[in-house]
Formats: structure tokens, C-alpha cells, sequence
């Protein structure tokens, strides 16, 4: 299972990546029910749609956190938004699960769990090594993802080096 957080569902639907990506992963793609509220945050702008359209369409699910305990102390434990604490519970609840997530707190916390997790830009260099995506395609995304993440030059940098690489 994939734990979509807030900052890469809505980067990968910036970047116009979101659709193929949940098209070609093949485990369920699943956000916690805070992360869907923070998506929809500026409906003025199409990403909230590109969101809310694979949700309808059951291709992203929204789940509740049930684990509550496990919600509280992560809160206590590390300096995360509700959104990235969700999506952490969520993945400690299921075994193998992945967080995918761009935010640089619910990284750290994802590395101290032991929690597997990935981020917008391994998402678009997977989807160039699988062939879903050219080499122009690939090129445009990162440069989109540059333009709308908060990435440090180095990290595009490196990103744009594995395309290169391909």
C-alpha cells in the first residue's frame, strides 16, 4: 500500500503525473482523510480536481486513522502537520507500507520508523526508468516539480543526472 501525504499528491498533480502514477503502481494507492482536506485547499486551481476526480473514480481510497494512540504519540514525538501524522499511522498500521510524501518532516520521521517513503521526484525518475514517461516528458516534469516543490537545487540536480543517466 501507498500513503499518499498532502505535499506529493498534490506535486505529482501539479506536474500532471498524478493519473499515470496511480494507473501504474500495483498496490492500492490510499490518503489519509486529513491529507484529502488539505488537497482541496485552493479549489480555485485544477489540482484539487485532478485529485478529487481519482478519488471518486476509486483509484485513490480515503481512509480514517484508527489508530489513535499511535496518532497522539506521533504528534508528541515528532513536529508534523495532521496530514503527515496521518499518513505515517496509517503506514505503521499496514505492514510494507510506503509513504510518499515531500515533506522534510515526515521524511525524517519516515527514516527514524524504519518506514519506507518516496517523493515526488523518485516517483517521475521511476516512471522514466519503467518507459511511461519519454525523455522530453521526463524533462518537463522535473522542471515543473523544480518550479512548484520546495526542493533544494542539489536534489533537482541530482534528479535531472539520473534522467541523464537513463
Amino acid at each position: 500500500m501507498i500513503v499518499l501525504d498532502a505535499s506529493t499528491a498534490i506535486l505529482l498533480a501539479k506536474a500532471e503525473l498524478l493519473d499515470a502514477f496511480v494507473e501504474a503502481v500495483r498496490q492500492p494507492v490510499v490518503m489519509p482523510k486529513e491529507v484529502e482536506r488539505e488537497c482541496y485547499g485552493r479549489p480555485e486551481t485544477l489540482y484539487p480536481h485532478l485529485i478529487a476526480r481519482a478519488i471518486t473514480e476509486k483509484r485513490i481510497a480515503v481512509r480514517a486513522v484508527r489508530q489513535q494512540k499511535q496518532y497522539q504519540k506521533l504528534r508528541c514525538d515528532f513536529p508534523l502537520g495532521r496530514g503527515e501524522t496521518e499518513a505515517v499511522t496509517l503506514a505503521l498500521a499496514s505492514e510494507g507500507a510506503l509513504v510518499a510524501t515531500d515533506d522534510r518532516q515526515a521524511i525524517n520521521a519516515c527514516k527514524l520508523l524504519k518506514i519506507s517513503f518516496i517523493t515526488a521526484l523518485t516517483v517521475l525518475v521511476r516512471m522514466r526508468e519503467k518507459g511511461l514517461l519519454s525523455n522530453e516528458e521526463a524533462k518537463s516534469k522535473i522542471e515543473m516539480l523544480a518550479r512548484y516543490g520546495r526542493y533544494k537545487e542539489r536534489t533537482i540536480d541530482a534528479a535531472r543526472l539520473q534522467l541523464e543517466g537513463e
